[in-house]
């Protein structure tokens, strides 16, 4: 493994949603104050869940880029290119963005990195994804594709 990174949320993400637990409190204390504890913690264990879940993990290795569920072989990738500003990225992500291009953003992470696919039977022409490194995940898809054998 040459790089791997959880694209997790920030703590005031967690922290927000902590509100989940005094509001269902507040709804349920007029029928019963402990139903509405349990409740407001259970829902707030789901959020954690689902936010844990919900977080894409980012790994490049010898060979393969793998961006959540999807991965792609290096000797598909081509240049690949860091947004390493929150201005930079919301721009390719917004205005900048193609319409066929392959997508894995988050809004709690500001920059992303955009991969060129350089396979001509891939109609998708580039990934573009949220990461909190885009310098380290360039320099590393840059690393494993340097040692890859030449094709012919």
């Amino acid at each position: 493994m040459i790089y791997r990174e959880r694209v997790s949320p920030s703590i005031w993400v967690y922290a927000a949603g902590a509100m989940i637990v005094p509001a269902v409190f507040v709804v349920f204390m007029p029928i019963n104050m402990l139903v509405g504890t349990i409740l407001g913690l259970a829902l707030y264990g789901g959020y954690l869940i689902a936010l844990y879940t919900g977080s894409p993990i980012i790994e490049v290795d010898r060979t393969t880029l793998r961006v959540g569920s999807a991965q792609v072989p290096l000797q598909h990738v081509g240049e690949a290119h860091a947004h390493a500003t929150a201005e930079e990225a919301r721009m390719q992500a917004g205005p900048k963005l193609d319409a066929r291009a392959w997508t894995c953003l988050r809004g709690w992470c500001s920059t992303s990195a955009r991969v060129e696919i350089a396979d001509e039977n891939d109609p998708i022409p580039y990934w573009l994804f949220s990461t909190r490194h885009p310098d380290k995940v360039v320099a590393a898809i840059r690393e494993a594709r340097s040692q890859l054998p030449e094709t012919k």
